[in-house]
């Protein structure tokens, strides 16, 4: 089972990455990160990213389907992942589902030219699911 930095660098080889991280979205706080950031800051953007999680798992209307917050199982984010879109890139937040609470999410920042969303929202999640914190 691969830990933060392998699956960083996994996240790295999709076609069209331009930077990977793991994010505490209780903290603001990266991980670990690898690659660039928009803005060259890696900091600032975990922090920033994290806040955009923060809204989306505390919302009662996005949270789940039907309008009540928290996962089936309790241990499970209310949110799977989060896909913002720009004139040149997509930042995938993919939330990481663990035995205990997690509030942890991988953030995968891809140039749109050369990157399949699809297939990266595939890619993310298979790695989120084998992703070892600790």
């Amino acid at each position: 089972m691969p830990g933060i930095d392998e699956s960083l660098l996994e996240a790295m080889r999709l076609p069209g990455a331009r930077g990977a991280s793991v994010v505490d979205w209780i903290s603001g706080l990266a991980l670990g990160a690898v690659g660039d950031a928009p803005g060259g800051d890696l900091e600032a953007t975990a922090a920033e990213t994290a806040e955009f999680a923060r809204l989306a798992t505390e919302s009662t209307v996005l949270a789940s389907a039907d309008g009540e917050a928290g996962g089936a199982s309790g241990k499970e984010p209310p949110v799977q992942d989060l896909i913002i879109t720009n004139a040149d890139s997509y930042h995938l937040l993919r939330f990481v589902t663990t035995t205990f609470d997690s509030t942890v999410f991988l953030h995968l920042w891809l140039d749109r030219s050369d990157g399949n969303l699809a297939l990266a929202r595939i890619r993310l999640a298979e790695m989120a699911d084998r992703l070892v914190l600790g």
